[in-house]
C-alpha cells in the first residue's frame, strides 16, 4: 500500500503532482532536519518540509520522480527514510526495551553512574587521593567512548557528507577534553602521584601539563544524554493525543449476515431491515464494507460512521467532540465511529469506512497540522542550518583570541570547549513543533481541529468575527414556535387539520408545522386531494373539511392580523390556517436560536472580537436573532455568492476577519477570511474551506478555538524568545571564559528540556 496521494489536479494536459510522507531516522537536532529538507528541495520539482519533532518529511514531487529517488536522496545525506505502515495495518508493537527513550535511559543510567564519581573527585579537592586521576580515567573512558557513541557516530556520518550538526559540537568538545586529559596524563605531569587541582567554574587552570578535563568529558556526556532522554520522552508525550485519537476505533464488530430469504425480505422492505434479524458474526473492524449492518450493544464502541436502522440509545461522543453530555439517537440518525453506545442496542448501517470516516479525517487534519511549519519556525530552521559552522568558527576564534591575548593555552582551550558545548540549536528546532504537537493534540481532544501552523499566526490579527446565521447561531431546523387560535377555535383541532395537510408537503416550513402538530396533538389523520398552490400555500380535504394553509385567505380577523404582525416582528414566519373558507389561526414558525449562542457571543466579545451576523434572510428576522444573542451589527439579505464579497469589504476597512459557518454557501467566505472556522456538523465543502474545524458544532467552541490558537502561538513565541535569548547570552559568556564546560553542558541540556516542558503546559488547556 502506498502513502502517496495526488495533490493537484492536472492542468493543460500536465499530470498531477503527488505527495508522500516519509519517516526520517537518525536526526538528532534541528540542523539535521534543515539539511534533509535542503537536499530534498534541490531535486527538480520537489517541495519538502521536514519536521524534527515528528521525525517526518512531507514531500510533494512531480511525475517522473519515484519515491525510491526521494528515499535515496535522504540516505545519501546520511539519514534513513521509509514510508509509514499503512493505516490499520496490524503490526506488533515494538518492545519497550527497543524504544528510543528506553535505549537512551539505559545509556544515561550507566554513563551517570560512571560520571558521578569523576565529577565529584574533580569538584571536591579533599576527595583527591593519590592516583585519583587514574580512577577518573578508568571511569570516564567508557562514558566518552560508549556513552557518547551516538554523538561520535553521527558526527562521523555528517563529516563524510561534508556537514556539521550539534553532534559535531558535542563530539568535538568531549573528545577534545578527553584527548587533552590523555596527553596530560601520559605525556605531561598530570599522571604523577599526588597530583591535585581545584575545581573552578571559570576557565582558570594552573598548568596545562598537569590539568585534566575528564570531569568535563564525562559530565557533559551525561548531561547531554539526560537532555536527549527527557527530550525524547517529552516528544512522545507531546504526540500522545494524536496516538490516542488513532487508537480510539473499535477493534472488532458484530456484523449481521443474512441468508437468501432474509435478503429478499430486506429488498422488499426497501432496505429498512425492520423485522429481519440476521446472523451475528464478529469480524475485525477494518473488514467492514459500506452497506454492512452491524450491532452495537450498550458500552461498545461504534465501529464506523453510519445510520441507525434499529434501536434507541444515547451516544457518548466526548472523545471526539470534548462534549460530555451524551446525544440521543434513534432510527434515521447518523452516528460516528469510535463513539460509545451508552444506552440500548443499536443496529447501524455503515456509510463510511477507513480513511473516509470522521475519526480518520480528524487524525489526518491533526497530523497535517503537526507536520507543518509556521513562518517563525522556518526562520529558526534557517538559523539552525548555519548555526553549527558559525559556532565552530567562534570556537576557533575564541581559542586564538585567548591564546594571543594571554598566552594561556589551558584557558584558551577551556573557553573554546565551553563555546562548543554551550551552543545547541536543538532548543530552536524544538520551540515550534513541540508546542504545535501539544496544542493541536489538545485541540483534537476538545473537538477543535487546527489545519496548520499558519492558522495560529492568523488568530492574533483577527478583530471581527462574522457569524453565519442558519446552522451556526441557529439550529438550522425550522420548528413550530407558537400557535394563535381564533376565538372559539380549538387549538388541538387547528393543529390536527393544519398538520395533516402540511405532512403531505416537503417544504421546510410545512415539515416544521407537521412535526410540531404531531408532537402537540398526537397522531395526524390522512389528507385527501392534496394540492400545492405555488407561492401561496397548500389545500386539501382532512376529516371531511376543506383545509387550507398559507396565503389563501382574504382579510384576516383583527385578532389574527395582530398575531401575524407580532410573529413577523419577532422574526418568525407566520402561516395562516383554516377550513371551509374561514381563517382559524396563525402558526408561527422559526429557526430556533441555539441555547449556547448568546453565551458564545459574550465569550467572543471577551476575546476582543466584534461579532457580525451575516445571513441571506430578511432583515427583520436577522435583527430579531441578533438581538436575542447580543449582536449589534447585522448584514442581511445577502445572496450566497456574495458572502465572500462581504468578507472582502470588511477586510478592505482594515479589519482582520474570522468567519464561522457550516453550509456550502459559506465555503467561499471561509476561504477568503483571515481565519475560517467551520462547524463539524456542517457540509464537507465548508469543513474543507475552513482553517479550524469545530467538531461538536457548538458556537462556544469558536471562542475555545481562538483561545487555544492564541495560547499555542504565545507558547511558540515564548519558546523562541528563550531559545534565541539563551544562545545570544550564553555564547558570549562562554567565549569570555565565564563558564566551565561542564556547567555549559548542563545549561545546554536544560535549554532543550525547558522548551519542551513549557510546551507540555498546553496539555492543561481547558
Amino acid at each position: 500500500m502506498t502513502s502517496t496521494t495526488a495533490t493537484e489536479a492536472p492542468t493543460a494536459g500536465q499530470p498531477a503532482a503527488s505527495e508522500v510522507e516519509l519517516l526520517i531516522g537518525g536526526m538528532t537536532c534541528a540542523s539535521c532536519a534543515a539539511r534533509v529538507e535542503k537536499k530534498l528541495n534541490r531535486m527538480d520539482g520537489v517541495t519538502a518540509t521536514v519536521n524534527y519533532a515528528t521525525e517526518k518529511a512531507r514531500i510533494t514531487y512531480p511525475p517522473g520522480t519515484a519515491v525510491a529517488d526521494l528515499i535515496d536522496t535522504v540516505v545519501r545525506t546520511g539519514y534513513t527514510a521509509e514510508e509509514p505502515a499503512p493505516p490499520r495495518e496490524e503490526t506488533p508493537a515494538a518492545p519497550e526495551a527497543d524504544s528510543e527513550p528506553a535505549t537512551l535511559r539505559r545509556r544515561l543510567t550507566v554513563s551517570s553512574l560512571l560520571a558521578l564519581p569523576v565529577v565529584l573527585l574533580a569538584m571536591i579537592p579533599p576527595l583527591q587521593f593519590d592516583n585519583w586521576q587514574w580512577l577518573s580515567l578508568t571511569l570516564a573512558a567508557p562514558v566518552v567512548v560508549w556513552g557518547a557513541a551516538p554523538f561520535h557516530r553521527a558526527a562521523w556520518t555528517n563529516l563524510r557528507h561534508g556537514a556539521a550538526t550539534m553532534d559535531t559540537l558535542v563530539s568535538v568538545g568531549t573528545l577534545a577534553a578527553f584527548g587533552w586529559s590523555l596527553w596530560a596524563l601520559f605525556l605531561g605531569d598530570a599522571g604523577m602521584p599526588g597530583m591535585r587541582h581545584p575545581f573552578d567554574l571559570t576557565v582558570s587552570r594552573a598548568d596545562g601539563a598537569s590539568t585534566i578535563y575528564l570531569e568535563v568529558a564525562a559530565g557533559v556526556t551525561a548531561f547531554i544524554l539526560l537532555g536527549r532522554y527527557l527530550e525524547a520522552r517529552s516528544k512522545r508525550r507531546a504526540g500522545a493525543a494524536l496516538r490516542a485519537l488513532l487508537e480510539l476505533g473499535a477493534k472488532d464488530v458484530a456484523v449481521l449476515r443474512y441468508d437468501e430469504g432474509e435478503r429478499e425480505a430486506l429488498s422488499a422492505e426497501g432496505g429498512g431491515g425492520r423485522g429481519v434479524g440476521g446472523r451475528e458474526v464478529r469480524i475485525p473492524a477494518e473488514r467492514l464494507a459500506v452497506g454492512d449492518r452491524f450491532v452495537v450493544r450498550p458500552g461498545e464502541k461504534i465501529a464506523t460512521d453510519g445510520t441507525v436502522l434499529e434501536g434507541v440509545s444515547a451516544v457518548d461522543a466526548s472523545m471526539l467532540t470534548g462534549e460530555s453530555v451524551p446525544v440521543d439517537v434513534t432510527v434515521g440518525d447518523t452516528v460516528t465511529g469510535a463513539t460509545v453506545n451508552a444506552g440500548g442496542r443499536l443496529v447501524v448501517e455503515a456509510t463510511r469506512i477507513g480513511a473516509d470516516t470522521q475519526l480518520a479525517r480528524m487524525a489526518k487534519l491533526v497530523e497535517d497540522a503537526q507536520n507543518g511549519k509556521a513562518r517563525v519556525q522556518r526562520l529558526a530552521d534557517r538559523i539552525s542550518g548555519v548555526f553549527v559552522p558559525v559556532v565552530l568558527l567562534i570556537a576557533a576564534g575564541t581559542f586564538g583570541v585567548w591564546l594571543g591575548a594571554t598566552g594561556d593555552t589551558v584557558a584558551a582551550f577551556t573557553a573554546a570547549v565551553a563555546v562548543l558545548i554551550i551552543a545547541c540549536p536543538c532548543a530552536l528546532g524544538l520551540a515550534t513543533p513541540t508546542a504545535l504537537m501539544v496544542g493541536t493534540g489538545r485541540g483534537a481532544q476538545l473537538g477543535i481541529l487546527i489545519k496548520g501552523p499558519e492558522v495560529l499566526e492568523s488568530t492574533h490579527r483577527v478583530d471581527t468575527v462574522v457569524l453565519d446565521k442558519t446552522g451556526t447561531v441557529t439550529t438550522g431546523r425550522m420548528s413550530l414556535q407558537a400557535v394563535y387560535a381564533a376565538e372559539g377555535t380549538d387549538e388541538r383541532l387547528l393543529l390536527r387539520l393544519a398538520g395533516a395537510l402540511e405532512h403531505a408537503s416537503e417544504h421546510p416550513v410545512a415539515r416544521a408545522i407537521a412535526a410540531g402538530a404531531e408532537e402537540r396533538a398526537g397522531t395526524l389523520p390522512a389528507a385527501e386531494h392534496f394540492e400545492n398552490v405555488p407561492g401561496r400555500g397548500v389545500r386539501g380535504r382532512v376529516e371531511g373539511r376543506e383545509v387550507a394553509v398559507g396565503r389563501l385567505f382574504g382579510e384576516l380577523p383583527p385578532e389574527l392580523a395582530r398575531a401575524r404582525e407580532e410573529a413577523e416582528r419577532d422574526g418568525r414566519t407566520a402561516v395562516v390556517a383554516g377550513w371551509d373558507g374561514v381563517a382559524r389561526g396563525v402558526l408561527a414558525v422559526a429557526d430556533a436560536v441555539k441555547e449556547t449562542s448568546a453565551e458564545a457571543v459574550r465569550e467572543l466579545r471577551a476575546l476582543g472580537l466584534t461579532p457580525v451576523l451575516l445571513t441571506g434572510d430578511n432583515r427583520t428576522v436577522a435583527e430579531a436573532v441578533a438581538r436575542s444573542v447580543g449582536i449589534d451589527e447585522v448584514i442581511a439579505e445577502v445572496l450566497p455568492e456574495d458572502k465572500a464579497d462581504v468578507v472582502r469589504r470588511l477586510q478592505g476597512e482594515g479589519r482582520g476577519v474570522a468567519m464561522v459557518g457550516d453550509g456550502v454557501n459559506d465555503a467561499a467566505a471561509l476561504a477568503v477570511a483571515d481565519l475560517g472556522l467551520a462547524l463539524g456538523t456542517g457540509t464537507d465543502a465548508a469543513i474543507e474551506a475552513g482553517d479550524l474545524t469545530l467538531v461538536r458544532g457548538d458556537l462556544r467552541a469558536a471562542a475555545d478555538a481562538i483561545r487555544l490558537s492564541r495560547r499555542t502561538l504565545g507558547t511558540i513565541k515564548g519558546n523562541l524568545v528563550w531559545a534565541f535569548g539563551y544562545n545570544v547570552a550564553a555564547l558570549p559568556l562562554a567565549a569570555a571564559g565565564l563558564l566551565n564546560p561542564m556547567i555549559a553542558g548542563a545549561a545546554m541540556a536544560f535549554s532543550s528540556v525547558f522548551v519542551v516542558t513549557n510546551s507540555l503546559r498546553l496539555r492543561a488547556f481547558h
